[in-house]
């Protein structure tokens, strides 16, 4: 049961410079506590609670039921700015913002606008168990509903979500479901140890007799193979645009904090013929790079969003020519802002210098958060299929991760 299903009051008529302001003030605060967030590693609680009354989380909804009324390019800088500050609250506003945004696509409106209402009225965190490659869960029959049991191995913001987006297998068919955290039954583990993104709250979830409702369903069950509504597949480049905001964003923190450290801590070297560090043409040319590096892949980033965006603005007339045009703009940001922020997550040592490896200041929590989350799905095949469009005119396969 989620720790976080608490009651909030909403913020009406908030604008668009409210929410970005908001984003850019926790983003610092985090900032200044993330090595000691990072070597604790708990649930970030309390800093889900300052998305949740800041507005954040429901940015994307319209502005008459209380929502900020963001399109997706905004939504995902907002995602950038939180990531500057730490990456897995970057992560968990993007996770956010599809699994609760998917509602609109795959539900009948009357449905989808109740649990709209609900999520903007009681300030609501989404979550999702949908990892294709653990199926994991079973629906089984039980009176007028159904109980699920299974395991998933992971289900980021496991203890955080009051509300989640899953699947399940049910007779010989697959079926999605939207429920909340608090019924009983849902068992949220303490098992998430990876060295990276270890705020992402990523660990294993359980459900025992937990009970699911065909009001709850989203969609009918089908069969494993059957194609999906082509406007509900917009939750994977998304998906993936959301990856690539919290890498840019956990970059840009890098870079940030190590020209920090430069300004205020690195001595400069012996033979450099300068008075401080930065002075160092070596170390200017660096940063130099590294800005141009992220200028440029914030505006692909950015470009690819709006791409997106247009498409899914096409609501139901959205073909699948033009889903798959849109995937392979989200795919190429991909792989270039995979490339950007590995790069310069490891490369910030070569500006902050032998002392800067020291416990005390993390500064590798950086590369480790990108590393980590960079191996969810291998970008050599986001290549591949944006290489498949470009010389096959061969758009995206249809899945969870494409």
């Amino acid at each position: 049961m989620s720790q976080s299903n608490v009651v909030f009051a909403t913020s009406r008529n908030i604008t668009r410079e409210d929410l970005f302001a908001r984003a850019v003030e926790i983003s610092a605060a985090i900032s200044g506590r993330a090595a000691d967030l990072d070597r604790e590693g708990r649930p970030p609680l309390a800093e889900i609670i300052k998305l949740k009354n800041a507005g954040l989380l429901n940015a994307l909804h319209p502005p008459e039921i209380g929502g900020g009324g963001l399109d997706w390019v905004d939504g995902l800088r907002l995602v950038r700015i939180l990531a500057r500050g730490e990456s897995s609250i970057g992560q968990l506003l993007g996770y956010h913002y599809v699994n609760s945004q998917y509602i609109y696509w795959a539900l009948e409106e009357a449905r989808a606008r109740a649990l709209a209402n609900e999520t903007v009225a009681k300030n609501l965190y989404w979550g999702a168990a949908v990892n294709p490659r653990d199926p994991g869960l079973v629906l089984t029959r039980r009176g007028n509903g159904y109980v699920l049991n299974g395991r998933k191995s992971f289900s980021t913001a496991a203890h955080v979500s009051d509300y989640i987006n899953a699947n399940a297998s049910l007779n010989d068919k697959v079926v999605g479901f939207a429920v909340p955290t608090s019924r009983p039954g849902y068992f949220a583990n303490d098992d998430w140890d990876n060295f990276g993104q270890r705020l992402s709250d990523s660990g294993s979830v359980e459900f025992r007799d937990f009970a699911v409702y065909e009001e709850d369903f989203v969609g009918a069950p089908a069969a494993p193979d059957a194609a999906p509504a082509v406007l509900s597949t917009f939750n994977t480049p998304l998906i993936q645009l959301v990856f690539v905001n919290f890498y840019l964003g956990t970059a840009e923190g890098a870079l940030a904090a190590a020209v920090d450290y430069v300004r205020t801590t690195t001595r400069p070297w012996v033979t450099s013929g300068v008075q401080r560090a930065a002075e160092d043409p070596y170390i200017l040319q660096r940063v130099g790079e590294f800005t141009a590096s992220l200028k440029a892949s914030a505006a692909l980033a950015d470009s690819a969003a709006a791409v997106v965006q247009a498409g899914l603005a096409k609501g139901h007339h959205v073909t699948a020519r033009e889903r798959g045009e849109a995937a392979a703009e989200a795919y190429a940001a991909k792989i270039n802002a995979t490339n950007v922020s590995l790069d310069i997550t490891s490369g910030i040592f070569e500006l902050t210098g032998a002392r800067s490896t020291a416990e005390r200041y993390r500064f590798d929590r950086f590369w480790r958060n990108v590393r980590t989350h960079t191996l969810h799905d291998p970008v050599f095949y986001k290549a591949k299929e944006v290489g498949e469009f470009v010389l096959n005119d061969k758009i995206p396969e249809v899945s969870l991760y494409s």
